[in-house]
């Protein structure tokens, strides 16, 4: 709060850039976590909160006439634009923003304050509801061929990586500080998928710090280790993610790649997935595209051209494709690395992963994907994404393609994911927001530092709870598309614009609603109808039971009476009231319930608490009486 200057500011108006309708006039709040801005407007009375750990620019305009503007931009890619009367209060809202907007310690970001209304034990159990072990035990391991190893207990041998680590049957803990000694910041190889079908893995490390000559005894001995556990192969793969330009640039630094002279039994391939920096540069172009006003298409088509973000994308997919490929149809394993291996060899073995097995298109699969191949693995959450104030040339948008690449494979398979593009922008908003401890620090280790299981929430609870949001209803998990591998088309037309991601900030009554979201709203409508059904049928059957106790009492005791008086209900083919109701009698207890729900019919305590007073249906009751066809009058005319 004491970077506040101002908390509050009157007659402020917030710019819809979507549409050309007047601006929303209100009041602007500061606290320490959220602007929030509420409209004047009676009959509306609209919030729009905004997350100051979501905003990435706070931008002065130029004062106009009507007062001085100030651009938000966020991370999810949203854009808000207010003007604010007074000069000095747009400073000092400026002032204010760009400091609440790029915290400089942990105990700064959201995550530490955020305090829903749960006890100490719904935290614990969020943070249980994803357990690794029970991932790996479901695929099978550990088995006859690979082994739980403690050398990285207490992180001894690397600090990026997570405790518990997958390593061939024969592998030794001598040889996984020998090989984490050659591979750059101790990443040695370790397994991250088991395809248990044909006992194809898919490893990852970082890149060996090879030179031009050097070599390791300890890194061969392992890549054998991790080949001769597949005994369906007498090769692997070694996949290197990067360009080869780059991957000789680090050689020339004394990193690089491995020579297959001295690694006898592996295959070597490159898949030119740029860094970092390019990624980073490759969405500004995008974003500076989808935020023009009123662009021709021309303008568009070539803007997203020359950013060349849907041709990374093809590239990871493409990287993943060839890597699910030897797994699943050769039954080769395969080694995945790039420098470090944190960005793209995650991005390649969890798109791999991803086709190879249907789990991870279910709701929970992709969240247990993502807390192995991203959270576990030391991806780096706080630089990646600007979680605090750092050097900008650490941010990209590495889990952002990830995500663009599930969506990408959910239109080309409808039904294989149980997730819908809801989830993937939840997830991305939840990444960047801070707001739960999932993803904050750059490692394992650096969460368990911080406390963060004691401190923070869970996202996978909170995502977990409203699942309902999150469901394809296109999604048949007995469908061809959802069971076995995925093969997508990679050519570039198969690619499109994800405009629910890039254009947050259209209106959504502007955009025309997709099939998925049809759908959707006609799933949503079915259950509340189907809701209203099961009450009603509850109702119903309720008031049926209340009218079987009411009347069948009074209704034994008419029978009673009639049996003992010799009347012929005794003869054969002639059935008690309580079984079978005559037309004309079940006429007079209607009669009788339409009485008794009016109180000027009214004209005795019975009828009034609904219980019917059969008495009324003797003949000797008088001319308003109901005649009773079984009486024995009745009977004898019949007969």
């Amino acid at each position: 709060m004491e970077h506040i200057r101002t908390p509050k500011v009157e007659h402020v108006s917030l710019i819809d850039r979507a549409s050309p309708r007047k601006p929303c006039v209100g009041t602007l709040y500061l606290t320490a976590s959220h602007s929030i801005f509420v409209e004047h407007d009676a009959e509306r009375h609209r919030e729009t909160w905004v997350l100051h750990s979501l905003v990435c620019l706070v931008e002065k305009l130029p004062t106009t006439p009507a007062g001085c503007p100030l651009l938000l931009r966020c991370r999810n890619f949203q854009v808000f634009q207010f003007i604010i009367p007074q000069e000095k209060d747009c400073q000092d809202v400026h002032a204010s923003l760009t400091r609440l907007s790029r915290p400089e310690r942990y105990a700064e970001l959201y995550c530490f304050s955020f305090n829903p209304n749960t006890d100490k034990e719904a935290r614990e159990e969020g943070w249980s509801a994803i357990d690794l072990q029970a991932e790996y035990r479901r695929m099978g391991l550990p088995n006859h061929l690979w082994q739980l190893t403690m050398a990285n207990r207490d992180y001894r041998v690397c600090d990026t990586y997570p405790s518990d680590l997958y390593v061939p049957k024969s592998v030794t803990t001598p040889i996984v500080v020998g090989s984490s000694k050659f591979r750059s910041r101790g990443r040695f190889p370790t397994l991250t998928y088991y395809h248990r079908d044909n006992h194809a893995t898919i490893c990852r490390s970082s890149q060996p710090l090879s030179g031009f000559s050097a070599r390791c005894l300890e890194d061969e001995q392992m890549l054998q280790a991790i080949t001769s556990s597949n005994p369906g192969s007498s090769f692997m793969y070694v996949v290197d993610t990067r360009p080869k330009l780059n991957a000789m640039a680090n050689r020339a630094a004394g990193k690089g790649y491995e020579n297959e002279d001295n690694y006898s039994n592996i295959r070597f391939q490159f898949l030119g997935i740029e860094n970092i920096h390019v990624m980073r540069s490759s969405q500004q172009k995008m974003f500076e595209v989808c935020d023009l006003r009123s662009p021709t298409m021309t303008d568009f088509l070539w803007g997203l051209e020359n950013s060349g973000w849907l041709k990374h994308i093809k590239a990871i997919l493409d990287a993943g494709v060839f890597i699910a490929r030897a797994v699943a149809e050769e039954g080769v394993s395969v080694l995945v690395h790039c420098s470090d291996g944190w960005d793209r060899t995650a991005q390649a073995c969890s798109v791999a992963s991803l086709l190879l097995d249907p789990f991870y298109r279910t709701l929970k699969g992709l969240m247990v994907l993502i807390e192995r191949d991203w959270v576990s693995f030391g991806h780096k959450f706080s630089h990646r994404y600007g979680h605090l104030d750092g050097d900008p040339r650490e941010v990209s948008p590495v889990m952002d393609q990830f995500l663009e690449c599930v969506w990408q494979l959910s239109l080309q398979f409808p039904c294989a994911f149980e997730y819908n593009e809801r989830f993937l922008l939840h997830l991305h908003e939840q990444i960047h927001s801070c707001q739960f401890g999932n993803f904050l620090g750059n490692s394992q280790k650096e969460r368990e530092e911080l406390r963060v299981r004691e401190r923070t929430h869970s996202v996978w609870a909170h995502l977990w709870m409203n699942r309902a949001d999150y469901i394809n209803p296109l999604y048949r998990p007995d469908h061809s598309q959802t069971q076995g591998v995925l093969r997508p088309a990679t050519a570039p037309y198969c690619f499109k614009f994800w405009r629910g991601m890039y254009c947050r900030s259209e209106q959504v009554h502007q955009r025309p609603p997709t099939v998925t979201d049809v759908l959707t709203t006609v799933r949503e409508e079915s259950q509340q109808l189907e809701a209203e059904l099961s009450a009603q049928q509850e109702k119903m059957a309720i008031l049926g039971k209340m009218r079987t106790m009411s009347v069948i009492p009074k209704m034994s005791t008419v029978n009673e009476s009639r049996l003992t008086s010799g009347s012929p209900w005794d003869k054969p083919g002639r059935f008690p009231c309580h079984r079978g109701e005559p037309e004309s009698l079940l006429q007079g207890v209607a009669r009788n319930k339409l009485k008794s729900s009016d109180p000027d019919l009214s004209t005795n305590s019975d009828q009034e608490s609904g219980v019917t007073d059969l008495s009324c249906l003797s003949p000797s009751s008088g001319e308003d009486s109901v005649k009773d066809p079984d009486s024995d009058e009745a009977a004898y005319s019949t007969a």
